[in-house]
């Protein structure tokens, strides 16, 4: 197994660091710029920026905020929230961005994973999962900001995405976003098992056995974190040294 990488998300709105449960009742968390600054220093492995108001507003990612991030993070950044297309692929890339992540487009037009790989390279596309449990063992796929079933099986789309040539999954818990009780460590595994290309854990890390679970039992390839980060409960250093010694490799 590769070394597994920490990734602090900034959910961004109205200029603003946000926080929610369940992708709802959002609080600030702070400045984006300060918060992708100090993680950069902190030795994250990579950070995740998502507008997550631009698809429901029907508008482009902040293009000005991703130039202020990149200014200050010497480290690879996601970006990620209202990409339709791979002129908008690309124009996030010459802001800073190394990555970029879709969401609503990639199950609206699918083709544009199939496009924006062969342009830029699987390795610049993520497509992030929102998913919310459907019944035993089964798990569905949302959209816009996880306020839009879609009927798809979430398992079924991580196969697709990746034979269109998606590089890693943003796989994300709706049940679990924002509560700090755990991964959900049965659809993350379930998804890993279904896929070769990595898998980004998100949504409920609460502690930092919560964490270690998501990698060994949940098979994930990467921890997002958010809150816990944000709020200063832990430090990239303290996640590193305690995985280390479950004998997890780091970065």
């Amino acid at each position: 197994m590769a070394a597994i990488r920490i990734i602090p998300c900034l959910d961004v709105k109205d200029g603003k660091v946000v926080k929610g449960v369940h992708f709802e009742n959002l609080r600030e968390a702070g400045d984006p710029v300060e918060h992708a600054s100090f993680y950069s220093k902190e030795n994250a492995d990579e950070i995740v920026f998502l507008d997550i108001s631009a698809t429901i507003e029907g508008r482009k990612t902040m293009v000005d905020v991703v130039k202020n991030v990149s200014d200050v993070v010497f480290i690879p950044m996601t970006v990620g929230g209202g990409i339709r297309n791979v002129e908008n692929i690309e124009e996030l890339l010459k802001a800073g961005a190394d990555k970029i992540s879709i969401n609503t487009s990639a199950v609206k037009t699918p083709e544009l994973i199939k496009e924006g790989a062969k342009r830029f390279g699987s390795q610049c596309i993520i497509v992030a999962i929102d998913a919310k449990r459907a019944g035993k063992g089964r798990w569905e796929v949302y959209i816009e900001s996880g306020k839009t079933p879609t009927g798809l099986d979430a398992v079924e789309w991580a196969k697709k995405v990746q034979d269109l040539g998606a590089g890693e999954v943003l796989l994300t818990s709706i049940d679990m976003d924002g509560t700090q009780k755990g991964y959900d460590i049965e659809l993350t595994k379930a998804v890993a098992e279904s896929i070769s290309i990595p898998v980004i854990a998100s949504g409920g890390a609460g502690t930092l056995e919560h964490m270690s679970d998501v990698i060994i039992k949940g098979k994930a390839s990467a921890v997002l974190l958010a809150s816990l980060l944000h709020f200063r409960k832990y430090t990239i250093r303290q996640i590193k040294e305690f995985l280390k010694d479950k004998g997890i490799e780091v970065r």
